[in-house]
């Protein structure tokens, strides 16, 4: 059962605030938490598996003041009363939720940095897509029976991540071959554009910026995904070549790449976001902090999102230092920083209540 938002403020209030830690598991953007905590004032805790990782070592303005062992990362939940005598606000980011699972993270007895209600909406394909689509966002053409395929789709697993468990059929017959039918999934229509995966940054208790029905809305970074073999695969072969031997493109994000969007464009990206936070206050008083809407750019300049990820994302990582649209915000800031100082804002406000689960 979730743990409910007053149960959390029964804990934050036998915290120092003063002595408030930036707490995440060792992985995914945990760099940047880590450094933007630090930049902000505050101690960071690192969440690792037995022990601390060596690579910390080799980035010391990014190495936690303290590392949090367990044997494993489903250990966390006995150990909350021992992250909270340090005073710790956990930050999830993708890889702290899949690990630990969206169940589970659900019953952790710890302030978290955000509204935990997003996950139910975020982790089901099928919610997310009612989300979006009722704030009347754009998305690729979604099909129920694949015996209807008679273009490219996209196929993919629920729960996949990083873009494992994607891939690309022309018709039922490749996909039938292709298929695990013990998995479930969803198929939707594969757009032919550039993608961009848009970094954005709400905020419930600013005032000042881009402003909406409550709060602020910010857009830190933009970056495209390096996707395993899909973009180099053509290299060997037709796309007739490859299918007679078997080899697909696979899409599994092995590392990411920064971009900008052309500048007519940026009304479109900040509505976007805008019509997804609206939505996400009413569905289920709203995501706060960062959050990423994977979208295709089509040749007509038509932005279309195919998913949406409700935390920090790790394109974020391209921008430790800033970004060309978050300089304009502030110089030199990431989106790591950009949750620290959120958490500072609403301590000193009196309304760490607005930001935590």
């Amino acid at each position: 059962m979730m743990v409910t938002k007053q149960e959390i403020l029964e804990i934050l209030e036998n915290y120092d605030k003063d002595k408030l830690a930036i707490a995440t598991v060792c992985s995914h953007s945990s760099l940047q938490i880590f450094d933007g905590a630090r930049k902000e004032g505050f101690r960071t805790i690192g969440i690792c598996i037995n022990a601390p990782p060596k690579f910390y070592d080799a980035f010391p303005k990014a190495k936690p003041d303290e590392f949090f062992t367990v044997k494993d990362y489903k250990e966390i939940i006995s150990k909350t009363d021992e992250l909270a005598r340090k005073n710790a606000i956990i930050i999830p980011h993708g890889s702290f939720v899949e690990y630990l699972g969206a169940a589970n993270f659900n019953k952790l007895h710890l302030p978290t940095f955000g509204n935990r209600r997003v996950l139910e909406w975020e982790s089901d394909r099928d919610m997310s897509r009612m989300w979006l689509e009722a704030a009347g966002i754009k998305m690729p053409r979604q099909i129920k029976n694949p015996e209807d395929i008679d273009s490219p789709m996209m196929v993919k697993y629920y729960g996949a991540k990083g873009g494992m468990g994607f891939f690309v059929v022309k018709n039922y017959s490749d996909f039938q071959k292709r298929i695990n039918p013990a998995e479930k999934y969803t198929i939707q229509e594969f757009v032919l554009g550039t993608r961009y995966y848009m970094h954005y940054f709400y905020s419930p208790i600013k005032h000042e910026g881009y402003a909406l029905s409550k709060g602020t809305l910010e857009l830190l970074g933009i970056d495209r995904r390096v996707e395993s073999n899909a973009d180099e695969i053509f290299r060997i072969g037709s796309p007739t070549e490859l299918a007679e031997a078997e080899i697909y493109p696979t899409f599994v994000v092995t590392g990411n790449l920064p971009l900008i969007v052309r500048e007519s464009l940026l009304p479109r990206v900040f509505e976007m976001g805008e019509q997804v936070v609206e939505k996400s206050l009413e569905l289920f008083g709203g995501m706060v902090g960062p959050f990423c809407l994977e979208t295709v750019v089509t040749d007509t300049l038509e932005l279309k999102v195919f998913e949406i990820s409700a935390r920090i994302v790790a394109g974020t990582n391209l921008f430790i230092s800033g970004s060309p649209y978050a300089d304009l915000v502030d110089e030199g800031l990431s989106t790591g920083r950009r949750i620290a100082r959120e958490i500072k804002t609403a301590r000193d406000m009196d309304l760490l209540s607005e930001v935590i689960s």
